[in-house]
């Protein structure tokens, strides 16, 4: 189709909305184009709620107003380079975010000025905001200086120019995300541009970087990106710690390095999460692996600003053997050891995602789910666990139980690669099954009833204020847990004959 002769894909809510826009940049005066993202999504037929609109004055003082008229907020987005957001309700918006975002950018002399400073052509194409809001009816003139056009058929990622990266090297990671989300591929000059500036992204601030890193992971299959990103250099230079990795020996059960099990744990917990293939698996290793809806909610709630459990789970995959090449010891019969290693890079883990700026919440997640890592194999070595152990379980890990549960079973699949026994992957997954039953049929074997409290403890046994009184209130729960009491009465039983009688 030649590009003079497309029609635009807009909703009527989204043309509505620009035609105000319009109309109120043409009362001010202000020339206005709608740009990047949002044009490259109406020409691929895309529904998108974020527009970009390029306007020929600051945009830092017309977007603020734009909000006031619109009944929006305003976000002030690059100071510098005098961008500015305007987000207003939308119940239509895609990805269940509820809002329209409208970035407003400056620019000064004419646009295709402005469309040579863009990353890549597919993002370098303009359309008068007038000719949208007034001629819906009416093809609109694309103006495409660099044959964004071409590329977009093409299915190509190519960058404008050669400086593309120097100047915001946050599009490194931007362009294999594109193409990631688009089912594009980078053009062969744009991957060595990207290999040759990779160590730029250490310089991106770390809130840029998670941005990019969590839209990467939510892709289907973004387990496979990872050694793509390591192939050209982005990988360890957003993450240096991940270099120590690379080369490091595991046990004879591993299949892989420490670095290659950890990619790979990331391509099991897609797997795992219906969202990719396992080149390793038959039809039976899914079949067994457990999975409902209560899962998919599970993992679908959100943690924080655009992350969600199942993301994080992907990003604690990736960190969970961080700590293993300065754990790594060798005993006298030969066999490797990484005592520790949980521990160690539970605090590793944090580490980078606080440089990365992720919340606080984000970043309690994902260490408890590195630190506890190894606990659901060490539940039971003989048949299902106890309630007591599953109780004690999920007192230590908290809110991350679940998650480690399935990180357990993408450890295993990591760990064996080509090489699994189905039999004892099957005995795992029952395992994780039980568990998670247990966890959300029973709801008093996690967070047992208050049958007694410390002030019971005083009062009626006369104990003192102290740590005692923590250790008898946990015995209770545990006794709880297992089924051994159910009442205060039996509670303060068990007080007396068997916590009181062990105290000196």
């Amino acid at each position: 189709m030649d590009k003079k002769d497309f029609k635009p894909f807009i909703k009527p809510k989204t043309l509505l909305l620009l035609t105000r826009v319009s109309n109120f940049l043409t009362e001010q005066g202000i020339k206005s184009y709608l740009v990047g993202g949002f044009v490259r999504d109406m020409l691929l037929g895309r529904d998108t709620a974020d527009i970009d609109i390029a306007v020929a004055t600051d945009a830092l003082e017309i977007a603020p107003k734009v909000a006031t008229t619109l009944g929006g907020k305003y976000v002030l987005l690059d100071k510098v380079n005098r961008v500015g957001r305007v987000v207003l309700a939308n119940e239509e918006a895609p990805s269940n975010r509820g809002q329209w975002e409208l970035d407003f950018s400056t620019f000064s002399g004419d646009i295709e000025q402005d469309l040579a400073r863009r990353d890549f052509t597919i993002d370098a194409m303009a359309i008068d905001l007038r000719q949208i809001a007034h001629q819906p009816l009416r093809p609109p003139m694309l103006i495409d200086p660099f044959n964004g056009w071409g590329d977009l058929h093409q299915g190509t990622i190519r960058a404008v120019t050669e400086t593309v990266f120097e100047l915001d090297a946050v599009r490194l990671l931007r362009a294999v995300r594109l193409a990631a989300e688009l089912g594009f591929t980078i053009d062969k000059g744009t991957e060595a541009l990207i290999h040759r500036y990779s160590y730029l992204i250490a310089n991106v601030a770390g809130e840029r970087i998670r941005e990019e890193l969590l839209r990467l992971l939510a892709v289907p299959q973004a387990g496979q990106l990872l050694p793509y990103l390591d192939e050209l250099g982005l990988l360890t230079a957003m993450i240096p710690e991940l270099t120590e990795l690379k080369g490091a020996e595991q046990p004879k059960e591993h299949f892989w390095d420490v670095f290659d099990h950890s990619l790979k744990t990331v391509a099991a917990v897609d797997f795992l999460l219906r969202q990719g293939d396992w080149e390793y698996a038959s039809e039976d290793v899914l079949a067994t692996a457990p999975w409902s809806t209560m899962l998919t909610q599970h993992f679908d709630s959100e943690v924080s600003s655009g992350s969600t459990r199942r993301l994080l789970v992907k990003l604690a995959a990736l960190l969970h053997d961080i700590a293993k090449p300065q754990t790594k010891a060798i005993e006298a019969d030969g066999r490797l050891r990484f005592l520790g290693h949980a521990k160690e890079g539970a605090a590793i883990a944090a580490n980078i995602l606080e440089r990365l700026r992720f919340s606080a919440k984000e970043v309690k997640l994902v260490e408890i789910m590195v630190r506890h890592h190894l606990r659901p194999g060490q539940m039971s070595h003989d048949g299902l666990p106890s309630p007591k152990a599953i109780y004690r379980y999920f007192r230590d890990t908290g809110e991350a139980g679940v998650d480690i549960l399935l990180l357990s079973l993408a450890d295993h699949l990591a760990t064996r690669g080509s090489h699994l026994n189905l039999a004892q992957w099957q005995q795992h997954t029952q395992m994780v099954e039980y568990v998670l039953s247990q966890r959300f049929q029973k709801e008093s074997l996690v967070v047992p009833p208050k049958l007694v409290d410390g002030h019971d403890l005083i009062n009626i046994f006369g104990m003192s204020p102290g740590p005692k009184i923590g250790e008898f209130l946990e015995a209770v729960r545990e006794a709880q847990a297992s089924g051994e009491l159910a009442t205060r009465e039996e509670a303060l039983v068990y007080i007396r004959e068997h916590l009181l009688t062990k105290v000196v």
